[in-house]
């Protein structure tokens, strides 16, 4: 292999870190924020005029984050190379109202958010984070990472069917309980205000969903395997961090490499934080105008760009491997995976190929394919949305996992420093 690689098994270590530090896409950002500071970032206000100048800059507008890094002698037309990502992973979001209850429990009313896998969550111990919209126009986030709710499920004494096909109503059975009595007007808040030093009336709103307290963990006989929650997506915001502060360490890049991890992926990307709305865009046009370019060369630099847009894909499953495609069976640690569907569910095509395998090749990364089985779905990203809204060569790649979708996921414990090599040798060009 080749000696280029930077990540290694420590990466992985740190993953699992940023997972537990992450329960909500503002969660998310922040940190990602912070290690960005750290490597000598600094961010910028939409509002402020941007200056153009060599170093390290990046934006936050609620669960997204765009960063990027403007090295010595960049022109205004100086293509980008851009890392994307998402920060949310489906959930139990609270509702508007969230005091209720039934029966003598106090219970917490909650909205299903994206495509999760419901009996993933039965019988869990989960946490309350978000945040805290403040009448003063600031926000704050809070984050109670202890055991608070659990949604109980039905006993089998109850339900004698419920091994031969559990059916869950999103309405009636996916809301948590979290105490005894009658519920209150207000509890809620009144919690989160405490947790947070606040006081309750100075909340005016919030964004909060819950969270498995569960912390990550090695698995399997020789701790090959990861565990743990919000995998998809945040395996790749981890990485895609970590490689653009490698880049700018390498100093002398041929291009200006991006990361662009979005909010809302999970229900179609249509946000002012999504893929599919502006702000990447503003974001990128914004650089080559503070570097004293011009209309002539945003399409200059758009016209050399090229995006990896990194998501989970699936690992082969044992249990059923009927499911997959019969000559594409990813593994977990058999390096990332280039996701390709040619009906634009994945933007890959043989030139983006060329591309990701290039880069692989240079950070000593082995690779897989992944295509979908005819006869099942396939899943989207990203990729054709940022390829189709920006005029972006796009390139859809991951790292397989098990479990996608659950409150728990699991990937290759290799797979994630194996991700961020390969990031970084795009990302240098």
């Amino acid at each position: 292999m080749s000696t280029s690689r930077r990540f290694d098994r420590g990466h992985t270590d740190d993953l699992a870190s940023f997972l537990t530090a992450s329960p909500t896409p503002y969660h998310a950002v922040a940190t990602a924020a912070e290690r960005l500071e750290k490597a000598g970032f600094r961010r910028l206000a939409e509002t402020d005029a941007w200056d153009g100048g060599v170093g390290g800059r990046y934006v936050l507008r609620g669960g997204a984050i765009i960063a990027w890094y403007v090295p010595e002698g960049a022109a205004p037309a100086t293509p980008f190379r851009i890392v994307g990502a998402h920060t949310d992973s489906p959930n139990l979001r609270v509702k508007p109202v969230p005091d209720t209850g039934a029966a003598g429990w106090r219970q917490i009313a909650v909205e299903i958010y994206g495509g999760t896998l419901l009996n993933t969550w039965l019988d869990r111990d989960l946490g309350l984070a978000g945040r805290l919209a403040l009448r003063d126009g600031s926000t704050r986030l809070v984050n109670a990472d202890r055991p608070l709710l659990r949604v109980p499920q039905l006993a089998i004494h109850l339900d004698r069917q419920a091994n031969e096909g559990l059916k869950l109503d999103r309405q009636r059975h996916m809301t948590p309980i979290w105490g005894l009595g009658e519920p209150r007007e207000g509890d809620l808040v009144d919690f989160l205000a405490a947790e947070a030093g606040l006081d309750a009336a100075d909340i005016a709103g919030w964004d909060l969903m819950v969270h498995s307290v569960e912390p990550p963990a090695y698995l399997g006989r020789d701790r090959e395997l990861l565990a743990g929650p919000r995998m998809d997506n945040l395996l790749s915001v981890h990485a895609g961090t970590a490689a653009l502060i490698a880049a700018a360490e390498a100093g002398d890049l041929p291009y200006v490499p991006v990361l662009a991890a979005f909010d809302h992926e999970e229900n179609g990307s249509q946000s002012d934080t999504g893929a599919d709305g502006p702000l990447l865009g503003n974001v990128l046009e914004r650089s080559v105008l503070a570097r004293g370019g011009g209309p002539e060369d945003r399409a200059r630099a758009y016209a050399g760009t090229v995006c990896l847009s990194s998501d989970t894909g699936h690992a082969v499953h044992p249990n059923y491997p009927e499911r997959h495609e019969p000559g594409h069976h990813p593994m977990p640690n058999g390096g990332p995976i280039l996701k390709v569907n040619v009906n634009q569910r994945y933007a890959t095509d043989g030139t983006g190929r060329a591309v990701f395998a290039a880069a692989c090749e240079r950070a000593g990364v082995p690779w897989q394919s992944f295509v979908s089985n005819n006869a099942v779905p396939c899943g989207t990203t990203i990729g054709p949305i940022t390829a189709a809204r920006h005029g972006i060569a796009t390139v859809d790649i991951g790292v397989a996992i098990l479990s996608m979708h659950s409150a728990r996921e699991l990937c290759g414990a290799d797979d994630p420093f194996l991700l961020a090599n390969a990031l970084t040798a795009f990302l240098e060009g």
